[in-house]
């Protein structure tokens, strides 16, 4: 049996003659944070909306905790909890009315399990509020505390830190990697902020015209030849030594060496720089932002 919180497997959505998802395979593991992202029309919320039983399954499945989407769709949609768009909620009624009411709707939720939520998200002070008094970031946890209560393995966030404020956005992104190191659930987001989901997420996984291009930790990079910056004397010597015995060119500049190379010659480098008698102060390696990665791959200037 699998390990994987949530596998997606050959998945293909298929309307009329056009295809929407095109074999899309990946598989997100318990206690991950994924970021999915895409540009417009790419799919990612039409796969999202087959994760969670929104729309059909062309061909392929959903696995949840091993359990088939296609054939056995209550038990495994048990296993998720959701935020597609925004949450909804009563205002006219209680934080805690809200949670209470939607308890309801779900067998086994206790009065404790309910309190636990509640805490997990920061909200004991203002659980007994009207929630149309609510800030927005305050209505956000609000909601993923609802989507949290059946103790969901896999929990999907769509926009998750949308209109909030640099103080809303770093305390739901604090919530975010809490709920995956502490609850042990697999976290997928999908997010226009790049720079939050460089931050946020564990691996990114980026969708266009259907297809899966490309899928990998946070802080990798596709280009093998990083850029390097060395801070080292003599810097005439060093730069002579990069050349003759590494062919490596390097440029001076502002006090410091820069050259590209794969980072597994790195420490090759600073052996051959050693035993030549050269001092090394600093060596940092400048990688490319997501966003960098994002339009290099995508070709294009907007995201869904």
């Amino acid at each position: 049996m699998t390990s994987a919180a949530l596998e997606l497997v050959h998945l293909k959505k298929t309307i009329g003659k056009k295809e929407i998802i095109k074999d899309l395979s990946l598989s997100i593991e318990p206690g991950e944070v994924f970021g999915f992202i895409g540009p417009n029309g790419a799919g990612k919320t039409t796969t999202i909306r087959m994760i969670v039983g929104l729309i059909s399954i062309t061909e392929g499945d959903v696995l949840i905790q091993g359990k088939s989407s296609k054939t056995s769709f209550k038990e495994a949609i048990q296993e998720v909890g959701a935020i597609v768009e925004n949450p909804e909620m009563y205002p006219f009624m209680s934080g805690w009315q809200n949670v209470k009411h939607y308890a309801r709707m779900m067998s086994g939720v206790t009065k404790e399990r309910m309190q636990e939520v509640v805490e997990l998200m920061g909200l004991e002070k203002a659980i007994h509020e009207k929630v149309g008094k609510y800030s927005l970031g305050m209505r956000q946890r609000l909601g993923i505390a609802q989507a949290l209560l059946h103790k969901p393995s896999v929990l999907i966030l769509d926009e998750p830190t949308n209109g909030l404020d640099p103080a809303g956005i770093r305390e739901m992104r604090d919530h975010i990697r809490h709920l995956a190191k502490e609850q042990n659930v697999a976290i997928i987001i999908s997010s226009h902020l790049l720079s939050e989901i460089e931050q946020m997420c564990d691996r990114i996984g980026i969708i266009k015209n259907g297809e899966l291009i490309t899928l990998q930790q946070v802080g990798e990079t596709e280009n093998d030849n990083l850029l390097h910056h060395l801070q080292v004397t003599p810097m005439n010597r060093a730069k002579q030594i990069l050349h003759e015995h590494l062919q490596l060119e390097a440029t001076a500049l502002d006090g410091r060496l820069s050259f590209h190379c794969q980072k597994e010659f790195v420490p090759n480098i600073i052996s051959k720089l050693v035993e030549n008698h050269c001092a090394i102060y600093e060596l940092t390696t400048a990688h490319d932002s997501l966003e960098d990665q994002f339009f290099e791959l995508i070709g294009e200037n907007t995201i869904e």
